[in-house]
């Protein structure tokens, strides 16, 4: 009904009860499988959680909306689905697998640094690229003052590497290439966690099923 800051303060306001009693302490926890909860009197139900796994293409924007008028990947979701955020992001001229969710603890933890989940990545580069450039970028690398590091590089082809990698910094994948002089012209994420692209075709979307889910959870 409300974002977490205007929830509180209509939960202050007093205008929620819990089982026909007004509850005004912040954090009060409650069951909503047992508990009946009301808003102004009218009740409320637990929201169903939504796991999408989205082929975004290129020339998309992962923002809800776009100060330069460019297209979103909510443009490639149902309406009714518009209430979730994604998980991480790519950049514009980036393409792959990308997660929305309504379920901001999901979302925690497949991005906050701590628990490491391991995302792989398809670059194609310009230029000459070396064995020895892979093995920096294992080692780690800086890039204006921050250093970068990726868990795996493996040459593909001539100028495709595979990456894997499990920080998840702004454009980590392009500035690792630029610190060894090397342009990135293509980008795409090929898995998070053990979920793969796999045949997902560009603008196309699924559901992530409940297995799927739990592995993501379960991840290290």
């Amino acid at each position: 009904m409300a974002s977490r800051r205007a929830a509180e303060q209509i939960i202050l306001a007093g205008r929620v009860s819990v089982n026909g009693q007004i509850v005004r302490v912040l954090g009060t926890k409650v069951a909503p499988e047992h508990d009946k909860v009301t808003l102004d009197g009218e009740p409320l139900r637990a929201r169903r959680k939504i796991y999408i796994a989205l082929h975004k293409p290129v020339g998309f924007v992962c923002s809800r909306n776009d100060e330069l008028g460019r297209r979103t990947v909510y443009e490639l979701l149902p309406k009714e689905w518009q209430n979730t955020q994604t998980v991480g992001r790519l950049d514009f001229n980036s393409e792959g697998l990308l997660f929305l969710t309504n379920d901001g603890q999901f979302a925690l933890r497949l991005t906050h640094p701590r628990y490491g989940v391991h995302k792989k990545y398809l670059a194609t580069v310009e230029g000459t690229l070396e064995q020895q450039m892979l093995s920096k970028m294992v080692r780690g690398v800086f890039h204006e003052g921050e250093k970068l590091k990726a868990e795996s590089a493996r040459r593909v082809s001539r100028n495709v590497v595979e990456l894997e990698l499990s920080e998840g910094k702004n454009r980590e994948v392009r500035r690792m290439f630029e610190s060894q002089g090397l342009a990135v012209e293509r980008l795409q994420r090929t898995q998070i966690g053990k979920i793969k692209l796999g045949e997902l075709k560009p603008g196309r979307w699924r559901v992530l099923t409940d297995a799927e889910i739990k592995t993501l959870l379960l991840e290290k």
